[in-house]
C-alpha cells in the first residue's frame, strides 16, 4: 500500500508540474508579438510565471502533506527522536534502532550534526506505524567514551502502544556522580 500512494503522490506532483509548464507555455506563446509596449507584455509574463510557481509549491506542500498522513496516520503512527544533553563523557559516532527485533534506522553522525545535537537540535529518527499493543524499542550507541576509548551501550523500552500517535525520545546525557554517559529512553506524554 505504502508504494501505491508514493506512486499515486508522484504521479500527483508530475501532473501539476506538467499542467504549470503547460499554461507557462500558452502564456508565453500567447503573447502577441508585436504589441505596442513588448516590455509590459514581459512584465505581465513573469509575473504570471511567478504565481504559477507560487501555486505549484503550494500544491506540492498539500500533497506532501497528504502523503504523510496517508503513509503515518496518527493512529498507528510512532516517533522517535534523538537529543544530546552536554556530551562530555561521550562523543556520539553512530546509532542503531530497532522495534520489535527489526532494524528501522541505522544512522551514521558527522562532526557538524553531532555539533547541531550539543546546541540543542533533535533529530527524528524514525517515523513508522505500529499496531496497538505491546513493543519494544532497543537503541545501540557508538561513539568515544571516558579516556577516548571505544565506547558501544545500549538502552531498551518496552511500551503500550494504544490508538494514538507515540513519540520516543532517545537521550544521551552526562551522569557527573558517575563520570560515565547516560542513554535513556523515554516517552513523551
Amino acid at each position: 500500500m505504502n508504494s501505491s500512494i508514493r506512486r499515486l503522490a508522484a504521479r500527483l506532483r508530475w501532473h501539476a508540474c506538467a499542467g504549470a509548464m503547460v499554461v507557462c507555455g500558452g502564456l508565453l506563446l500567447g503573447t502577441p508579438g508585436h504589441a505596442a509596449d513588448p516590455a509590459q507584455d514581459l512584465r505581465s509574463v513573469d509575473q504570471d510565471v511567478q504565481v504559477l510557481k507560487k501555486q505549484l509549491v503550494d500544491l506540492n506542500r498539500d500533497l506532501f502533506r497528504l502523503e504523510e498522513e496517508l503513509l503515518y496516520p496518527a493512529s498507528t503512527q510512532v516517533a522517535v527522536f534523538l537529543s544530546l544533553d552536554v556530551g562530555t563523557f561521550f562523543a556520539l559516532d553512530s546509532v542503531t534502532l530497532k522495534v520489535d527485533d527489526k532494524e528501522v534506522a541505522n544512522y551514521l553522525y558527522t562532526e557538524r550534526e553531532v555539533q547541531a545535537l550539543h546546541r540543542g537540535g533533535v533529530q527524528k529518527l524514525f517515523l513508522g506505524n505500529l499496531k496497538a499493543g505491546e513493543h519494544e524499542i532497543v537503541a545501540f550507541f557508538t561513539g568515544k567514551g571516558p579516556h577516548e576509548r571505544d565506547y558501544r551501550r545500549g538502552t531498551t523500552l518496552k511500551f503500550e502502544k494504544a490508538i494514538g500517535a507515540k513519540y520516543l525520545e532517545l537521550r544521551i546525557s552526562d551522569r557527573q556522580a558517575a563520570l560515565q554517559p547516560e542513554f535513556v529512553v523515554r516517552q513523551w506524554e
